[in-house]
């Protein structure tokens, strides 16, 4: 397989990025995702979740309730920091599983992982980076996610720098215009993709660390 990371700022459109990419046939693995299923009810992450902020993190449902658990971690490093050592080595550890499950193959793996830049990413064929202007993406948190201003600034400001994750990129898709643009510049994407040299099938998977923003 070859696998490529895709990583971006939050707001930056990668999601649209990675699903275009998915497309022309690339196999993706998003880390979000995984956070998202490692955390139902019942999982070891949702029950040490639990145990560590209470039943008020606990949604009428019986799901996670994921704005209460951001409310206490992103405001207090410490939480964060609990947080973290709870998802982060599940999440690399379902990570690798997938990767491994298909080395045997000749897939294009898109790994989709917002903050691939702070934790590592020794071993993949390249890196695509989404880049978008901050303020353009604090206007799309803002108008499409239903941020705050300053709550969508601050989790810009917990993430590597726009400058931190240009100077990683192997590949840069500008997500500042129109779907049009877009669409033309995953074309550009995927051709340098497809003019990569494929490691040979099997060969062993590195673990990389998997931190993810979302909680």
């Amino acid at each position: 397989m070859l696998e490529i990371g895709l990583t971006g700022g939050i707001g930056s459109g990668k999601s649209t990025v990675a699903a275009l990419l998915v497309k022309r046939g690339a196999v993706l693995l998003d880390a979000d995702a995984i956070v998202r299923e490692l955390q139902e009810p019942g999982t070891p992450v949702f029950v040490a979740m639990v145990e560590r902020w209470g039943d008020d993190i606990v949604a009428a449902d019986g799901g996670l309730n994921r704005q209460a658990v951001a409310d206490r971690a992103f405001g207090d490093a410490d939480e964060l920091e609990a947080l973290n050592a709870i998802v982060h080595p599940a999440v690399a550890d379902e990570m690798t599983r997938r990767r491994k499950a298909l080395a045997e193959t000749d897939a294009t793996v898109i790994l989709d992982i917002p903050l691939l830049v702070e934790s590592g990413h020794e071993g993949l064929g390249g890196v695509i980076v989404v880049d978008v202007d901050p303020d353009v993406a604090v206007g799309r948190l803002v108008t499409h996610r239903g941020f705050t201003e300053d709550d969508a600034r601050g989790r810009m400001a917990r993430q590597a720098s726009r400058e931190d994750r240009l100077a990683r990129a192997d590949v840069v898709i500008d997500n500042s215009g129109t779907m049009a643009d877009l669409f033309a510049e995953v074309g550009l994407a995927w051709a340098w993709i497809e003019g990569l040299e494929r490691p040979v099938p099997g060969e062993a998977v590195t673990r990389i660390g998997s931190r993810t923003e979302r909680s």
